[in-house]
């Protein structure tokens, strides 16, 4: 600790203070005790409804008799239904079918069946029928062919076309369809599309997420101590989304001092010295599968910023502040671009490329490039009710990085920020 404190001279002022606004964020029953969700059970419903709705909607649009989700978090989105949801991001084991004109159907793990008890919007469930490598082998040729004639089958039945919307699929999967007469649409952009209109149910439980992860945030301020590591800060948030009904944070971005530039640096075992700049991004999926993308930064050992941390600060700031005023429904991605703030020469090399994404049960569409980057074929609009983050990173040749980032909602009126934590005084 003494090395730390001799440090802190050289890196900022010896001024220590606590923003006390950060500590009301904490459960007000106590920091040991998970916060309880005070969401009713009918708004869950409304929003399972909507949902499918939207997706089946969709459907309709884009004339194809079938969806097939292999996705987690479209199967999430349509039913609700969460299994082993990282594992099967990469071992396609379950997924889901939903026919146009006829049922919704959960191919479930085997044995796993129960975890789709009471989900209304399941009409059916079947033991999926997997061809991974991993559990088939030298048994992925027929088992392969097996799970093909049982979705051809469904297909043939209920009467759709043979157009068939697949979010995510082996190669060898898609070949057995094609083989079999159906044509492959491009699934994921029709969830996503669906996915990128939210209604007021969705919101709610959207906020409640946010809640979730402004109460780790606040944890990891009351420990953004020097001598800490910075998988000791990040695991704060963890803690604090896994015990109050959370499910996953999809990166490690939190690092400090030197390590904070270049960006996407992954938290390490580096132990922090006081004044240095701890920046983070949350990418929290949280309660009922929703995700919180909150960035922040703050010095070790909340003491004054240095002048440099003030005016990379000041900068990213100006960044968030003039993008969220600006935004509007109806607005093109073009638009918004020829509006956009600019950032200065000297920090383009350094910059984040996203000014815009949207969020939903993860990061998703659209993102919308920063000026540097922005290609002005990307088309589409802004519309009402997308829930859209807005994100700044600043750094410059030498010196820390700072990384900020809220979440809002688009009204009639223009962006609403859906989080409340507070940015630092500078």
């Amino acid at each position: 600790m003494l090395r730390e404190e001799s440090d802190s001279a050289e890196l900022a002022g010896s001024t220590a203070f606590k923003d006390e606004r950060k500590q009301a964020y904490l459960n007000p029953e106590g920091a040991d005790r998970p916060l309880i969700s005070p969401v009713p059970a009918t708004t869950l419903d409304r929003a399972r409804r909507y949902r499918l709705g939207r997706l089946r909607r969709k459907m309709r649009e884009w004339d194809c008799g079938a969806l097939l989700l292999y996705d987690p978090v479209n199967i999430r989105y349509a039913f609700d239904s969460s299994n082993m949801s990282i594992w099967t991001m990469h071992n396609a084991s379950r997924y889901a079918l939903i026919l146009a004109d006829g049922p919704a159907i959960v191919f479930e793990f085997e044995g796993a069946e129960h975890v789709n008890d009471g989900l209304p919007g399941i009409d059916e469930i079947r033991p999926a029928k997997s061809w991974i490598f991993f559990t088939s082998g030298n048994l992925i040729e027929p088992r392969l062919k097996a799970w093909a004639d049982e979705v051809a089958d469904l297909l043939r039945r209920n009467g759709g076309n043979k157009r068939v919307a697949v979010d995510r699929l082996e190669p060898a999967g898609a070949f057995e369809l094609r083989e079999r007469g159906f044509t492959l649409l491009d699934g994921q952009e029709l969830a996503e599309r669906a996915r990128s209109i939210k209604s007021t149910e969705e919101i709610e439980l959207m906020r409640w997420t946010i809640r979730v992860c402004e109460a780790g945030m606040a944890r990891m301020y009351e420990v953004s101590e020097p001598g800490r590591t910075e998988r000791e800060i990040w695991a704060e948030l963890h803690f604090e989304n896994a015990r109050s009904g959370g499910e996953w944070l999809e990166t490690k971005l939190l690092t400090a001092g030197p390590r904070t530039n270049p960006w996407y640096q992954e938290c390490s075992d580096y132990v922090i010295k006081r004044g240095e700049m701890i920046s983070f991004d949350t990418d929290m999926i949280g309660p009922y599968g929703y995700c919180a993308d909150l960035s922040r930064s703050w010095t070790a050992g909340h003491v004054a910023m240095s002048a440099k941390q003030t005016e990379l600060y000041a900068a990213a700031r100006d960044q968030i502040e003039h993008n969220l005023s600006i935004i509007r429904p109806g607005m093109t991605f073009q638009e918004f671009n020829e509006l956009s703030w600019r950032i200065p020469e000297k920090y383009q090399p350094y910059r984040y490329t996203l000014a815009l994404h949207g969020t939903g049960m993860a990061d998703e569409w659209p993102g919308i490039l920063l000026h540097p980057d922005f290609d002005p074929n990307f088309s589409g609009c802004i519309e009402e009710n997308m829930v859209l983050n807005v994100e700044s990173l600043i750094a410059e040749a030498g010196s820390e990085s700072i990384k900020l980032e809220t979440q809002a909602l688009i009204t009639a009126r223009g962006a609403e920020r859906l989080d409340t934590f507070p940015w630092e005084d500078i």
